[in-house]
């Protein structure tokens, strides 16, 4: 099962090595990590994704609470948030296929942010499910790069 994790730590050289290290050195796979500043430049947080069981990702959480710079650890696994993700995907195009590639943009809500004669580079913004579907749909047309940035998470607010 794929849970997510919200890390406040303190902002310094080697803690992101540090935290990551924990988990390759318990051969744990992050499947996305997105690290920032807060509102508090003391203080960053990570957005972890990792796949496994409540047993393992309770005993990572403990391994992370022992570590001297790590403030906070939140599994938001179960509780409603509002996922996002960016990617950047620079797409082969001709004359004949621009339009169609240009629609699909459209379709997505995506937009383009660099347009070439031989390619474009489009900016799509959403959760991890719909930029997969965005680069299933598009990939006939020949991906030639592409970007993401990992997924970051928030708690919704209240109704």
């Amino acid at each position: 099962m794929l849970h997510t994790l919200a890390v406040l730590v303190e902002n310094h050289p080697g803690v992101l090595a540090r935290v990551a290290g924990l988990f390759a050195r318990r051969a744990y796979n992050i499947d996305s990590l997105s690290v920032c500043q807060t509102d508090n430049p003391k203080i960053s947080r990570m957005t972890i994704a990792v796949n496994g069981d409540d047993q393992i990702i309770e005993q990572v959480s403990k391994q992370l609470h022992k570590l001297v710079a790590v403030h906070k650890v939140t599994d938001l696994t179960g509780q409603s948030t509002v996922d996002r993700e960016l990617a950047l995907i620079r797409v082969k195009v001709n004359t004949e296929t621009r339009l169609e590639i240009m629609k699909t943009v459209d379709i997505f809500r995506g937009r383009v942010v660099d347009m070439g004669r031989s390619n474009i580079t489009v900016e799509l913004t959403g959760d991890g499910e719909k930029i997969d579907a965005f680069i299933k749909t598009i990939q006939n047309h020949g991906i030639l790069e592409l970007v993401r940035t990992g997924m970051i998470t928030i708690i919704r607010s209240d109704a």
